[in-house]
């Protein structure tokens, strides 16, 4: 049986720092980078807002999709993010209340 997962992609600010992330449990990963409860690379430059994301159903896709957006130029993340969150809205408050098997961005 495949493991549901989200990619996801989180921002310091309009164009300012980016992070590629990946998890079974969306909403809760983002509350983890939100409180800062781990130190590093998100932590350091304040990555909190969540811009973008996308529901996987097949885990191995996913790793794969997160494979080549970490190694994809930072031009390419910022155009995934401004063609379906133009206003880089903070998608966070979208998600807490949703099903999320049933969210998608």
């Amino acid at each position: 049986m495949d493991k549901q997962c989200y990619l996801y992609l989180l921002a310091s600010k309009r164009k300012g720092a980016l992070f590629v992330g990946l998890t079974a449990n969306l909403v809760e990963r983002v509350q983890q980078h939100k409180e800062y409860r781990y130190d590093g690379f998100t932590s350091q430059y304040n990555i909190n807002r969540l811009v973008y994301f996308e529901y996987f159903s097949d885990l191995a896709k996913a790793s794969q999709r997160e494979t080549v957006l970490k190694q994809s130029n930072r031009k390419l993340k910022l155009d995934i993010i401004e063609f379906h969150n133009p206003d880089w809205l903070d998608l966070y408050q979208n998600i807490i209340d949703i099903p999320i098997s049933h969210t998608a961005a």
